[in-house]
């Protein structure tokens, strides 16, 4: 007796929201730094200037990619507004990740 092979325990649709979640992770503690430079010790404005661009192709990128990811992975409405409201908080989307992962969110739904 032959068992089938194992599923992808991850989509490309999962693994995508997990990819544009680091970065928009990322892209924020950039923004944070920037901010503290620009405003906290006043040396300069170059990190609000790189990283405030760089997050909002990663905010809008993360927008898309969760809405993709949440129709093709069939989040329930809970799951997809969450993910949506996580990147508004700082640094929210890397923990969501991870239990969306951990929760299986992130592979194929069972039939």
């Amino acid at each position: 007796m032959t068992t089938a092979p194992a599923a992808s325990t991850t989509t490309w649709a999962g693994k995508a929201f997990a990819a544009i979640a680091l970065i928009e992770a990322f892209t924020w503690a950039g923004l944070l730094a920037g901010m503290y430079l620009k405003y906290g010790s006043g040396s300069t404005d170059l990190g609000v200037w790189l990283f405030g661009r760089l997050h909002g192709l990663a905010f809008i990128g993360y927008v898309v990619v969760a809405l993709v990811a949440g129709t093709q992975l069939r989040w329930p409405l809970w799951a997809l507004l969450l993910a949506l409201f996580a990147a508004i908080p700082p640094l929210f989307t890397l923990p969501l990740e991870l239990w969306y992962r951990k929760r299986g969110l992130l592979a194929p739904r069972s039939a």
